[in-house]
């Protein structure tokens, strides 16, 4: 019998796999193959600043942007580098298979491009995992890190698991394995999107990655928690949590943008427009909007952004606070990126 990563489907993976394939479904009937290509570059361009912010890259989202445009910017030479190289390895994904050792050496080789010496390489020497001063996790032997690999490799070419669920086992698994002396936890993430791919191509451009920036704290602790368990089960959850909040707000973006006209006045437009660089209280508001009239401001600018959460308090258990500042919450700054794309 061939190797078997150790988890459990659970009850909360079973009713995570069923509603994530009902979301898939009704993305797929707005995003067909023909995704219009401003919408997969943003995604993409989301996915990759935030798969490097995880490995403590500092750079904005506009300054990735601006990477991958070609422009100059002030930056760290690595940080840049490693925004040129996700961004190659992304693009060329569509040509590798999940299950091919060789792509997943070339993977990596694309990825620490510059960064790392023999990229494209197991590690020859064995490796801790710290956090500050305190041992995580040690990986298996060096000497054991192909076979492993192998095993690995075989089994997602012969599992009958679903793609949702095998994926985040081998997302799993390749982190505990820490087959690279570095680059494991990007390529963790590239890998699974890329099995996700093979299953829905669509999942491509999804950007689970900006979820799992979200929930950092929460990610190594679930890896931790399946390393003290030897059982996977904890992060295949944690995992299916976040292709649930990304394929949510995947629909719910699409549903925003369809609907605009009808969901968004034009003041509350200009009300985020008016916080998309800083948070701001009330009379900075005003005077941003050019406004005078506090009562108009709050029943047709502040109120309706608030109800539709497209913006959100500083201090939220304080909504009277005389210090109170605004800033765009998630969804609205989801909702500006797509705008922006759309109209250019």
């Amino acid at each position: 019998m061939g190797y078997q990563p150790p988890y459990s489907i659970t009850p909360t993976i079973m009713k995570l796999v069923s509603e994530i394939s009902e979301f898939i479904g009704r993305y797929s009937t707005r995003n067909d193959s023909s995704m219009a290509p401003h919408l997969r570059r943003e995604n993409r361009i989301r996915t990759i600043q935030a798969s490097l912010a995880i490995e403590n890259n500092t750079l904005s989202l506009e300054q990735v942007t601006a990477v991958i445009d070609g422009k100059r910017i002030l930056g760290h030479p690595r940080e840049i580098q490693e925004v040129r190289n996700a961004f190659t390895a992304y693009e060329t994904m569509e040509t590798w298979s999940a299950t091919a050792e060789t792509d997943l050496l070339q993977a990596h080789a694309l990825l620490m491009h510059g960064l790392v010496d023999g990229p494209g390489r197991y590690r020859s020497s064995d490796v801790g995992i710290f956090r500050g001063e305190t041992l995580v996790h040690m990986a298996p032997p060096a000497s054991q890190v192909s076979r492993l690999m192998a095993d690995l490799l075989t089994w997602l070419m012969t599992t009958e698991e679903h793609p949702l669920v095998s994926s985040c086992a081998f997302h799993y698994e390749l982190e505990f394995i820490h087959p690279f002396a570095d680059g494991n936890g990007r390529m963790g993430r590239l890998w699974q999107t890329l099995i996700l791919r093979q299953w829905k191509p669509l999942l491509t451009y999804l950007p689970v990655e900006t979820v799992i920036r979200e929930y950092q704290t929460d990610y190594y602790q679930v890896l931790a928690e399946s390393d003290r368990q030897a059982d996977a089960t904890p992060f295949i959850e944690f995992m299916l949590r976040a292709l649930h909040e990304a394929m949510r707000e995947a629909t719910e973006t699409d549903q925003v943008t369809d609907q605009v006209t009808d969901q968004v006045t034009d003041q509350v437009v200009n009300l985020m427009g008016a916080l998309e660089q800083n948070e701001l209280g009330s009379n900075d508001l005003m005077q941003a909007l050019g406004l005078a009239h506090r009562p108009t401001f709050r029943s047709s600018y502040l109120n309706p952004a608030l109800e539709g959460n497209w913006i959100e308090r500083t201090q939220p258990d304080s909504p009277r606070s005389p210090t109170q500042r605004y800033r765009l919450s998630p969804k609205g700054k989801r909702w500006l990126l797509r705008r922006r794309a759309i109209t250019g």
